[in-house]
């Protein structure tokens, strides 16, 4: 017990003096751990580790706590800092937490709650300026300077209507250099982009890229401001989301970390490494299918992993691309097909490529042109497959509503892997008299 108390002793120092960097020493451990931590922590440096935390990280352990717990912490936060950690707790989790919370700290959290994950209407904040139409451009000034050493941001500054509906945007430079007496409307720039609540994250990151703006306006259906969406939220919640792709490609957990426990390793990684030791068997079962063939000709089994892993390497290629072009909307059902189409030809071409590569070495190292010739061929088959199940896969699991960085990799090698099992070995069959 003293040992404990000594240890968390120091967590508490550690914290007060550099909680950043205990917020990402957290991150390093298995979720089953942060939140025992959380747990033990008194309310006040539990509160203070995750304020320091990204809200998409603090919201998946805040979810794992007790309910009761989990609304004491909550009401330590910053009001901002907790909308956009129950904003992105599962919708169940987040509503019994705020069952229990004070109105007034609840009063907006439930609206936003009320529009769909990952939308403009759930990373948005109330953290912004307007000002009213009929202002002197002094006046604003004079706000602006009244609230220079708060925490509100400065960035941009917009104008609204009696009705609070957005009509215009203040440049600052434009601002400074007007009249004083004249009033903000012959000041503002009145073509503003803004999004509606529902605008989903991938259109956001595309506007962001398009427009390179520090933050967008949001609007409800009557043009009234509801709130702001800034860059931040939209790169840390696009870097999350990619990081976990990345390991969720692979068929790792979304949750681990390097340094997680070895169980938590262990636990998340088996169920997709049986998946894969099954496709693996359905590799096996086409060479089986030649067994005879390759014990005749055992120079075979020297070209098959060759072949398979040229073609796994394709499709990851692909597939990386395919994803990617998907997360910046740069595919649409529209174009698809012909994502498709150029992905296949890209295959074919590197597949006559390499399979000449292939050919020739084989030929000059076997001493076989037959050799050479089925080797190039399967090597075609396979890259052109490669290039089709790369782009087809995500492209199909998204049209089904499934995540299409989901084990993709898993299932594009396993596509790959017999189609140049089978073009090599079926070929070599053909041949079987020349070999």
């Amino acid at each position: 017990m003293k040992k404990i108390e000594a240890a968390l002793t120091v967590i508490r120092h550690f914290i007060q003096t550099e909680p950043a960097r205990a917020a990402e020493a957290l991150e390093t451990l298995a979720p089953v751990d942060a939140v025992r931590i959380l747990g033990l922590l008194p309310e006040a440096a539990a509160a203070a580790l995750l304020e320091s935390q990204q809200p998409q990280k603090a919201a998946r352990l805040l979810a794992r706590l007790q309910v009761q717990r989990a609304a004491s912490l909550t009401q330590r936060l910053s009001p901002r800092h907790a909308g956009a950690v129950l904003g992105r707790m599962p919708e169940k989790a987040a509503r019994r937490v705020i069952a229990i919370l004070p109105k007034e700290l609840t009063s907006g959290i439930s609206e936003t709650l009320a529009y769909p994950a990952q939308s403009a209407g759930r990373l948005m904040h109330g953290d912004f300026l307007s000002f009213r139409t009929g202002l002197k451009v002094e006046e604003v000034i004079g706000r602006l300077r009244q609230l220079a050493h708060t925490q509100v941001p400065l960035s941009y500054c917009y104008v609204v209507d009696e009705s609070a509906r957005l009509v215009g945007v203040l440049n600052m430079r434009d601002l400074l250099l007007a009249d004083g007496a004249a009033a903000v409307e012959t000041v503002m720039l009145t073509k503003v982009i803004k999004v509606s609540p529902f605008t989903d994250r991938e259109e956001l990151v595309a506007l962001f890229a398009k427009k390179h703006y520090l933050t967008i306006p949001v609007t409800d259906t009557d043009g009234r401001l509801l709130g702001v969406v800034p860059t931040a939220n939209i790169i840390e919640s696009t870097e999350e989301e990619a990081s976990e792709d990345l390991q969720i490609l692979f068929g790792a957990s979304a949750e681990e970390r390097a340094f997680s426990p070895a169980w938590f390793k262990i636990t998340h990684r088996l169920p997709w490494l049986t998946i894969n030791l099954f496709t693996g068997f359905l590799a096996g079962a086409v060479v089986a299918i030649f067994e005879d063939l390759i014990a005749r000709a055992a120079v075979l089994a020297i070209f098959l992993p060759i072949i398979a892993g040229q073609g796994g390497n394709a499709g990851t290629q692909t597939l990386a691309v395919v994803i990617r072009g998907m997360l910046m909307r740069e595919v649409s059902p529209l174009n698809a097909w012909r994502l498709v189409k150029t992905e296949v030809f890209a295959g074919v071409v590197n597949g006559f490529a390499t399979g000449a590569l292939m050919a020739l070495a084989a030929w000059l190292w076997k001493g076989s042109p037959f050799i050479g010739v089925i080797s190039g061929i399967a090597m075609v088959v396979t890259m052109a497959a490669a290039g089709l199940s790369g782009a087809l896969i995500p492209l199909t699991m998204k049209r089904f509503g499934y995540d299409p960085a989901h084990s993709s990799g898993i299932f594009v090698t396993t596509v790959t892997d017999i189609t140049g099992f089978f073009s090599f070995l079926g070929l070599a069959w053909l041949f079987r008299g020349w070999l």
